[in-house]
Parts: structure tokens; C-alpha cells; sequence
């Protein structure tokens, strides 16, 4: 057994082997506790130190990583603007282009709006005369005004554009019905080149029955063919808000033959639209006279030929006919010679009448009622 003295008391006590080693084991114990604890700090600080150098490092890392980044958003933002530079200009360029035209088509719209109410302002007051005018006629003086405005019209250019035509009234009523105005024109030689059966018609605006275009056709083609017209043309007034008869010359021949419905603004042109295909159709028929005439020339001179050839073989038959006769009668006797003689002489007679006829056989002869052989041998003359 050992003895131990308190270092902290002084006192001495004595301790067994257990009792030594339990101790020494805490004493151990308690240094093994404090050199860990030591070790740990110590390991606790080097982390520490290891950490704020890692910080630091990754600060700085970081830092650097900010500068590249910044440098390369500057060139980014650099390349961005110098390719956006172009076509910033062009964007700048067609704003301003469009800003330009949407200013011209703001005019213009101005413009156009300002005219259209003008012409507007115009048409209603037109309007309102007309309304005005229709008030103070009557139904009858209302379809003169407007035969009155075919007729001045068709007198301010007759001169000039229709010099051979004949528009007037048409007062015949001896068939039962007349139209308003019947137009014919003839060449120089007097061929009738187009004729034309006209109808005007209007109303008041205040009367009470209203008329359709279409109520007058059946009478107007009634009257063209009783007055030996080709076309038949209704120049009216009716039915003002007809977008078919307002839209120009109507043609309504589906219904009844060569007929079209006009507004009076188209009266002459509709005489020079059917006058200018008449004429193109007068021409076709001459050329086609023409050349009928040619074939009846041809034929005729045929004709002649063949009929002079006839009358000479008569004639050259007669001859020997009685030549023969003054041959066997002067085989068959003397005393007949005189009678031969005669019948020679006669004989001789028709050869000369046949030898006459044949020296009077000359082109001017045949060709005298036949123009067209004539040109043709005048030309192979001249050739």
C-alpha cells in the first residue's frame, strides 16, 4: 500500500493498488481530456484560419470572376450596340418614312373627304333643283324636258359626227302607236347604215304609281319593227336607285331583240357604239358584194362565150350543110349549075357572115358588160 499527500491540503493518506490505479486513470483521464480539448481548439483555430483564408481566396476568386464579368457584359453591350446601331438608323429611318406617309395619306384623306362633300354638296344641291324643277312640272312636261335634252345634244354635234343623219319625231301614228324619236343614217349612196327606235321616259316624283323600266319594252319593240327600225333604245329616268340601270348601257336583249336601257348621259355615246359597229358591218357587206359581183361577172362573161360559140357552130354547120347540098347537086346534073350556083353564092354568104362574125370577135366586144375582165385584160395590156 502507498501513501499519497494532498497537494491542495497537506493531509497523507494511504491507497491501495485499486484504489491507485482508479486514481491514476482519473488523473490520466483528466490530461487526456485537457490535451484533447487542447488539440481541438488548436484544430478549431487552424479551421478557423483555413476558413478565412478560403474566404479570402473565394473573395477574391469572386472578385475577379465580377471584373471578368463586368468587362464582358461591356463588350457584350459594345457588340449589342454597334450591330443594334444599323438598324436602330433603319427603324429611326422608316419611322420617320412612315410618319411622312401617314401625314400624305392624312392629306390626301383630308382632301378626298373635302372633295367628296364638295361633289356631295354639289349632287344634293343638283338633286334638290332637280326635286325642285319636277315639282313645278307636270308629268308631260317632265318627258319633254328630257326628249328636249336628246335633242339638243344629238343638234350640238349633228354636224360633225352624224352629218347624213336624220333624229326627229316620230310622228307617225298610223299603226296605232309611235315612239319618241327615230334616228337613221345612210351612206353616200343612200344604203341605210343603222336606224334606231327611241323611247324616253321620266316621272314626278310625287306620282303616286311608280313604273318600271321594263313596263315600256313590249311597246318599244312593237314600234321598232312596225317602223322598220334595227335597234330600239329606252332612254330613261326611272327607277333612280337601280344600281343595274345606273351602272351604264344595259343590255336587255334577253328579253326583247337588239333593245338597251340607258341613262341620258349615255345617249350619244350609245348612237356612236352602235353607229361604229354598223359601219364596220356595212363594210363586210360590201366586200362580200364585192366579190359576189365578181363571181356573177366571171359567170356572165361564161355565159357570152358559150352563147357565141353556139351561134358560130351554127353557123359553120349551116354552111357546109349548104355546101354539100352545091356539091352533090352538081354531081347530080349540069342543068342544075344555076341552082348550084345559088346555092353556092348562099353558101359563100353564110361563110362570110361566119368569117364576120369571127373578125368581130374582139376582147372590147366581150368584155363590154363585164367590168371585172375587162380590169383583168386591161392589166394584162399594160403588162
Amino acid at each position: 500500500m502507498s501513501e499519497i499527500k494532498c497537494p491542495k491540503c497537506g493531509t497523507t493518506f494511504k491507497v491501495d493498488d485499486a484504489s491507485y490505479a482508479d486514481i491514476l486513470s482519473q488523473v490520466r483521464g483528466a490530461e487526456f481530456e485537457n490535451e484533447l480539448h487542447a488539440r481541438i481548439e488548436e484544430s478549431k483555430k487552424q479551421a478557423a484560419a483555413d476558413k478565412e483564408l478560403a474566404l479570402a481566396k473565394n473573395a477574391a476568386e469572386i472578385e475577379q470572376l465580377k471584373s471578368q464579368l463586368k468587362s464582358a457584359e461591356t463588350e457584350k453591350e459594345l457588340a449589342v450596340a454597334k450591330a443594334l446601331a444599323p438598324v436602330e438608323k433603319e427603324r429611326d429611318q422608316l419611322a420617320s418614312e412612315l410618319k411622312a406617309k401617314a401625314n400624305e395619306a392624312q392629306l390626301r384623306e383630308t382632301s378626298i373627304v373635302a372633295q367628296y362633300k364638295g361633289a356631295l354638296k354639289l349632287k344634293d344641291d343638283e338633286i334638290q333643283q332637280l326635286k325642285d324643277l319636277k315639282a313645278k312640272l307636270s308629268t308631260k312636261m317632265i318627258g319633254e324636258t328630257l326628249e328636249q335634252h336628246c335633242q339638243n345634244s344629238f343638234n350640238q354635234i349633228r354636224m360633225a359626227a352624224f352629218p347624213n343623219a336624220y333624229f326627229e319625231k316620230d310622228n307617225d301614228a298610223r299603226t296605232g302607236s309611235k315612239g319618241d324619236y327615230i334616228f337613221r343614217e345612210c351612206d353616200e349612196d343612200g344604203n341605210e347604215i343603222i336606224s334606231i327606235m327611241f323611247e324616253m321616259k321620266n316621272e314626278n316624283e310625287t306620282t303616286a304609281t311608280k313604273h318600271k323600266n321594263e313596263d315600256f319594252f313590249k311597246e318599244l319593240d312593237k314600234d321598232r319593227k312596225e317602223k322598220n327600225c334595227e335597234y330600239a333604245v329606252l332612254v330613261s329616268l326611272l327607277e333612280a336607285d337601280s344600281d343595274l340601270y345606273n351602272s351604264g348601257i344595259v343590255d336587255v336583249s334577253y328579253k326583247f331583240e337588239k333593245m338597251y336601257v340607258i341613262r341620258p348621259q349615255f345617249f350619244i355615246p350609245i348612237i356612236t357604239l352602235l353607229r361604229n359597229a354598223a359601219l364596220n358591218s356595212m363594210k363586210y357587206k360590201k366586200e362580200l358584194v364585192a366579190v359576189r359581183n365578181q363571181d356573177i361577172d366571171i359567170t356572165n362573161f361564161e355565159k357570152d362565150m358559150n352563147e357565141w360559140k353556139a351561134s358560130w357552130s351554127t353557123t359553120m354547120k349551116n354552111a357546109g350543110k349548104k355546101h354539100l347540098e352545091a356539091i352533090e347537086q352538081i354531081n347530080k346534073a349540069i342543068k342544075d349549075l344555076e341552082k348550084t350556083r345559088d346555092a353556092l353564092m348562099l353558101s359563100d354568104k353564110h361563110l362570110s357572115a361566119a368569117e364576120v362574125k369571127l373578125d368581130d370577135l374582139t376582147i372590147k366586144r366581150l368584155t363590154r358588160n363585164n367590168p371585172t375582165m375587162k380590169a383583168k385584160f386591161d392589166e394584162l395590156d399594160k403588162a
